[in-house]
């Protein structure tokens, strides 16, 4: 187990809905608004804590350039009226960014050198699409050895399909099981505790008065699942990445924009402000695997987490395991032994969406409201990482 001098609570959670990117609700909204809206959403869960205790707020992005760019973190505190004595620094890690965030968050306050921070996570692909708006790669990832770097990610779930034999038809079914789970968790209104609505306005051209017409609407719901998805369907899609491939639109996650945002504390601010904590952090592990098959980082990274933990991975009771594709979820699933009815029973990436660096804080939430719900003790959000590695973290309802 990992050494620690106190713990770190949880005692807000909450995230934005997802959109689609560039054609979603929130293809014109800013990514630093989304960040503001889930901070100032946080703060207000827990109205008695002041929140001129919080030292800083960690903030995942993939991207963090153009419209979520100049540190995007201290940017979304000052927008959000919060005092301007919090600190703020954008990190990066990929589709890990917003669990790494919730980690580095704890550690603060696990080590003693805090007692309340902010952990948070927001993308916007409509903004800033996947690799940037302006992308620079070093040539030497072209080199034999180092070639797994330069493969896109759609390729390195061809690999792993090919490697853990993960058959299309597989690969189709997990994603129809993603879309039915997730509107049925929408419909019973599971996903409702963990949502913060956002309102858009819209601003569209009035020909006839050569006015500028305003139109605002609140959403509340992710945006992705379909209901009209089916076996047939997914079957009619080409592969994406690969000629003769199995990896398709259909079974991998969806391009999106989204935010999420905790706030952690210690256990002497519990007591000060008479807080009641959502859930403990128990544990972060990262570990590394080969770039060209980066999708079955989460084999090692549970593992990891679960021993820094001092727990066994039969204990966690309801697993967000990132669907980045099918064919590595799948492959994850198969070589862990994973239990198919603890993993993403609500849906997960293929039907509500990945909003990359923001993914990680949103599932945070979702799996610390679901074990409330269901009265369960252990929740892990884990992910496969681009560039090769995968990461976990546990969270214990109290």
């Amino acid at each position: 187990m990992t050494t620690q001098l106190q713990d770190a609570y949880i005692v807000a959670a909450t995230r934005t809905p997802i959109g689609k990117s560039g054609r979603g609700y929130f293809r014109n909204t800013r990514p630093d608004d989304l960040l503001v809206k889930v901070l100032q959403s946080a703060l207000a869960q827990v109205p008695d804590l002041d929140p001129a205790l919080v030292e800083d707020a960690i903030v995942g992005c993939s991207f963090p350039e153009g419209a979520q760019g100049l540190n995007l973190a201290r940017m979304g505190v000052l927008l959000a009226g919060l005092p301007n004595t919090i600190g703020g620094v954008t990190i990066n890690r990929y589709c890990a960014s917003g669990i790494t965030a919730v980690a580095m968050a704890a550690d603060r306050i696990r080590v003693g050198q805090a007692d309340v921070m902010i952990a948070a996570g927001v993308e916007s692909m409509s903004m800033v699409p996947m690799m940037g708006n302006n992308p620079s790669m070093n040539m030497a990832i072209l080199k034999d050895e180092n070639v797994g770097m330069a493969y896109g990610m759609g390729l390195t779930a061809e690999k792993v399909a090919e490697q853990w034999k993960i058959s299309r038809e597989a690969q189709d079914a997990f994603a129809l099981q993603s879309h039915q789970r997730a509107l049925a968790a929408q419909a019973a209104g599971y996903f409702d505790a963990e949502t913060t609505p956002v309102e858009i306005i819209e601003r569209v051209p009035n020909l006839a008065t050569g006015q500028i017409d305003l139109k605002t609407r609140i959403v509340n719901r992710d945006e992705g699942a379909r209901p009209d998805t089916s076996l047939e369907g997914l079957a009619k899609l080409k592969p994406v990445f690969a000629a003769k491939g199995s990896v398709t639109a259909g079974n991998s996650s969806q391009t999106s924009d989204g935010a999420g945002a905790l706030i952690l504390v210690s256990e002497k601010i519990l007591k000060q402000f008479n807080l009641t904590p959502l859930a403990r952090f128990a544990s972060f592990a990262v570990r590394g695997v080969p770039p060209e098959i980066m999708g079955i980082g989460p084999k090692v990274a549970i593992p990891a987490a679960c021993k820094a933990a001092g727990i066994t991975q039969d204990q966690i009771d309801w697993f967000e395991l990132n669907e980045a594709f099918a064919a590595q979820s799948l492959a994850v699933v198969q070589d862990l032994g994973l239990d198919p009815a603890k993993v993403n029973p609500m849906g997960g990436a293929i039907a509500l969406g990945h909003p990359l660096g923001a993914t990680g804080a949103i599932r945070s939430a979702t799996t610390i409201h679901a074990l409330h719900r269901n009265n369960l003790k252990y929740g892990m959000v884990t992910m496969c990482v681009g560039t090769g590695m995968g990461a976990a973290g546990i969270f214990e309802r109290v």
